[in-house]
Formats: structure tokens, sequence, C-alpha cells
């Protein structure tokens, strides 16, 4: 019981601190159409993999969906969800990986994710999509679920 606590601690410090984290295998997936490297929004290989199974899954196109909203204790989160089928709107950036895998991002939202890395991280207790890197984030809060941005 102690060690899983310790485990637990672990993490939730090291989640206090921002750094990039890698996927399992340590690669990262082509970045976006018609964006520069600096400003787009890059899917790691796991999570690319991941959209790609989820897209069998359903029997259809599939893609997901990143938005930030106000709330937290940092300021803003991260929100993730999964369209099927769906066009993407006016003001929304669409970016794919080399497998097809898509993530679309509204145009306020992007303004708090140009940068940014979204991987897919399977642990113990949950499997999730997770922004890794944000070059707009000051920091985060302490278990890691909301981050304090730079004005965008």
């Amino acid at each position: 019981m102690r060690r899983a606590l310790a485990r637990i601690a672990a993490r939730a410090s090291a989640r206090a601190t921002p750094r990039a984290r890698t996927s399992r295998e340590g690669r990262f997936a082509s970045n976006a159409i018609g964006a520069d490297a600096d400003d787009g929004v890059t899917l790691t290989d796991a999570c690319a993999a991941r959209v790609r199974a989820l897209e069998r899954e359903e029997g259809g196109a599939t893609r997901l969906r990143l938005a930030v909203r106000g709330g937290g204790c940092s300021g803003f989160t991260y929100e993730f969800t999964l369209e099927r089928g769906a066009r993407a709107g006016a003001d929304d950036k669409t970016f794919r990986a080399a497998n097809g895998a898509e993530v679309v991002v509204d145009g306020v939202s992007y303004e708090y994710v140009k940068g940014s890395t979204i991987d897919y991280v399977e642990e113990m207790i949950k499997s999730s999509f997770e922004v890794v890197k944000n070059p707009r984030a000051k920091g985060s809060c302490g278990c890691g679920a909301s981050f304090d941005a730079e004005d965008a």
C-alpha cells in the first residue's frame, strides 16, 4: 500500500512540474497541414494510432477535437472529444498525422495550443489523450489537469 501511495505522490509531483513527455514509442507523427512546424499541433505515434483505432471501432470517419475552456485551478483546461463524420468549421484548423489521423482545433483554442504535442497515455488507472508539451503554457496545477497560459 505504501509503495502504491508513493508512486501516486511521485506522479502528482512530476505533473506539477511542466515538462515535455514523449509517447511510449518515443516518436512523433508528422505535423499539420498548412501550418508552420512551430505553430502546428503534433500528434505522437501513440495518439495517432489510438485515433485510427477508434475510427476503425466506430466504423467511419472519426477525428479528435481539442478545445481549451476556462476553468480549473490554473485558469484553463483541455477538453478532448471525438467527432464522427463532422466537417470542420470555418474557423477550425485541422492537423493530420502521417497515418491519416486528424485533430481539429477551433480558432480561439488554437491561440492557446500553438506548437503543442498531443499524446495518448496509458497508465495503470486511466488511459487518455493529453497535451504533453504546450509552449504557450506558463505553468500548471499540481494534478496537471489545468494550465496557466501566456497571453494569446
